[in-house]
């Protein structure tokens, strides 16, 4: 069964398991943290916990593609995934689970003693073999096969591998366990691999098993890989311990060192025909003296290519001198590598020249990919190792979503490069060149948007579909699909308060690129400007918002919704009508109290009614200036009226007086 899209605030994974987080199940989980499911659709069982919940780390994303095939079909002799998503107990801190039965019985290292050969080849090499077959055929890996992560269900009966799809492929295997091409890489860019990887790690276990202890305990990664690499990983491994002759046959060659020498899983299923295939792998050829470097002596090619990727800058400097390239002419008598290295270091200079001008991280970045190239000459199965990282293209995304800052800046500069390209190139006989090389320059336009929608975050989120959004806004809540995040907002608004004149807004950078990364239409430009300050900006975010509720939520979030209306508000100060204005905002405020982000954004995005304010706006400025015009006339006009006034005054006043004396001139006649 799959899991639907997280919500972010479910109760319930796929609506039916919840974790127990007060019943941890030590060892069960394969070193990650292990609590007891329950299906609360299933009727109540009061033994033993027979489902379990794997608690993922923030900074190890699940395998999606694994996690989607074994739960929709799981099969026998492996601990596959029921179901996954967010659990987020009332009381407690919401998390991120894979759900998945309970392993049958201890891990096969819980109390290690040697075993028969007949064992051995009946309860683990026949068993998982033939899960390994089933997982070529699905193109799937398991990456997780180790002493603590196999188990028996009791004595005599085969064993199940167990699970390994919560975190990225071989994060916890150790060194001892990996071929070299993968110890070196960290945990999380080791890649989903091949199933020769399995083929080589159940070859470890059948050793440890055999001999009754850990191999190479007590030792670190690095002097696990620097004795792999001096005697071969049988040597290293076995030593001259006396293994069960089937077995040691068996082993030698599921041990061997190029993936392509390893029996298939379909051909362990015989043993005897597996022995009978023996691979004769060439041994190295050793030089006639060493050549330092990184502070070791180096005698062979593997060893060069290996002490190369630990000091990047050395090597540059090594290749530009010709050192190299005379000591393996001269000093290892291999003079085809050598034209080879000659090749990489002339192509090298002549990007130079054809770029004149670089700055210093520029030419550094060159002198990087220049390395990476000459490392995988001298060993075709190294990783890509650039800038002093080594890890496989397919694990970009899981080292992004691990790395530290100083991490991304050298990924980010890695993918800006395309070093991926031409480290492929150097070995196009071993990986699919032309689909590394479009996957390159499809990452490298990812990173080159610009805005919220593009950088390094954006490959982050992209590359690694199940990686929770880590905005500060969310306040722990964990959102790892668009559906998720307005419940996770509304509950973040709804628990604080509206951040009215905080500047906090409810979609920020860290939103806008997440949501750019996982939604299904294009948005980069809507997103890129949602984060902008202003009235736009906040009719932006307010219009993403009302997306995803159509989207995802169709139900009311009026938590959400106050808190959009308040950092909307300069949206509605663009209006001038007064008394429209007001109304508007308590019409907003209505909606918000009923939740619908729609119906607000119909209110404020309106461009018939903004044209008619403005217009109203116009006509109002118009009128008040014809009025200030003839107030002004009145007022330029004053002295002259009074000049006026006051000679009509007078001439009244005069006309009056000769009136008057005409009157009584004729009253005396009269008398």
């Amino acid at each position: 069964m799959s899991d639907p899209p997280s919500t972010g605030v479910q109760s319930r994974i796929a609506g039916r398991y919840a974790v127990d987080l007060g019943r941890p199940l030590a060892a069960a989980g394969g070193r990650q943290p292990a609590f007891a499911a329950i299906d609360v659709l299933a009727p109540a069982d009061a033994g033993p916990p027979r489902l379990m919940a794997l608690a993922v780390a923030s900074a190890l994303p699940p395998r999606t593609a694994a996690l989607q095939e074994l739960s929709a079909a799981p099969f026998d002799g492996l601990v596959c995934p029921l179901a996954h998503g967010v659990f987020a107990p009332p009381d407690g801190t919401a998390g991120y689970y894979v759900v998945c039965p309970v392993p049958p019985g201890p891990p096969v290292g819980a109390a290690l003693r040697p075993w028969a050969e007949p064992a051995l080849v009946q309860l683990v090499l026949r068993p998982v073999a033939r899960v390994l077959d089933r997982l070529a055929q699905r193109r799937l890996t398991h990456r997780g096969i180790r002493l603590d992560n196999v188990f028996q269900p009791a004595a005599g009966q085969p064993v199940v591998l167990g699970p390994a799809w919560a975190a990225p492929p071989a994060a916890f295997q150790p060194a001892v366990a990996e071929p070299v091409y993968a110890a070196m890489c960290p945990p999380p860019g080791r890649g989903d691999g091949s199933i020769a990887d399995d083929v080589y790690a159940l070859g470890v276990l059948l050793l440890s098993l055999a001999l009754g202890r850990p191999l190479l305990a007590g030792l670190a990664d690095t002097a696990v890989i620097d004795i792999k690499l001096a005697k071969g990983s049988f040597e290293a491994l076995a030593g001259a311990e006396r293994v069960p002759p089937l077995i040691a046959d068996l082993v030698r060659g599921m041990l061997a060192e190029d993936p392509e020498h390893r029996p298939p899983p379909a051909m362990l299923l015989d043993p005897q025909a597996a022995r009978a295939r023996r691979v004769a792998a060439r041994p190295p050829r050793l030089a006639q003296r060493a050549l330092s470097v990184a502070r070791r002596e180096v005698w062979e090619c593997r060893t060069l290519a290996y002490a190369m990727a630990e000091d990047p800058a050395g090597a540059a400097r090594l290749l530009h001198a010709g050192l190299a390239d005379n000591w393996l002419r001269r000093g290892l008598g291999d003079a085809a590598i050598a034209v080879r290295i000659e090749d990489v270091v002339r192509e090298s200079m002549a990007r130079r020249v054809a770029a004149p001008g670089l700055a210093g991280g520029e030419e550094k970045q060159a002198d990087m990919t220049m390395v990476a190239c000459a490392i995988a000459v001298l060993d075709p199965l190294a990783p890509l190792c650039w800038n002093g990282l080594a890890l496989w293209p397919d694990a970009i995304g899981a080292v992004l979503a691990s790395a530290d800052s100083d991490g991304l800046t050298r990924i980010e500069a890695m993918v800006e490069t395309e070093a991926v390209s031409a480290w492929a190139a150097v070995r196009h006989t071993r990986c699919d060149e032309t689909a590394i090389r479009l996957e390159a320059r499809r990452l490298r336009g990812l990173l080159r948007q610009r805005g919220a929608a593009g950088g390094v975050r954006r490959l982050t989120y992209g590359l690694n579909p199940l990686l929770p959004c880590a905005s500060p806004l969310l306040a722990g809540r964990i959102v790892v699909h668009p559906s998720g995040l307005l419940p996770a907002l509304e509950q973040v608004a709804a628990a604080e308060g509206v951040r009215a004149g905080t500047g906090q807004h409810p979609i920020d950078a860290e939103i806008a690129v997440f949501l750019a990364a996982r939604v299904e239409r294009p948005m980069d430009a809507e997103l890129s400007a949602a984060v902008a300050e202003g009235a736009d900006g906040g009719l932006r975010r307010l219009r993403v918002l009302a997306w995803l509720q159509g989207r995802y939520q169709p139900g009311p979030v009026p938590a959400l919704a106050a808190w959009a209306a308040t950092c909307a508000a300069p949206a509605l100060a663009v209006w001038r009508n007064r008394t429209r204005r007001e109304a508007l905002r308590a019409r907003i405020d209505a909606l918000a109290q009923e939740g619908h982000l729609a119906a607000m954004l119909a209110l404020l995005d309106d461009p018939a009614g903004r044209q008619a304010d403005a217009a109203g706006a116009e006509q109002a400025r118009a009128t008040r200036a014809a009025l200030e015009t003839a107030i002004e006339a009145l007022s330029n006009a004053g002295p002259a009226r009074a000049d006026l006034a006051a000679r009509l005054g007078q001439e009244i006043a005069a006309a009056l007086s000769l009136g008057a004396l005409v009157v009584s001139l004729g009253l005396a006649v009269l008398r």
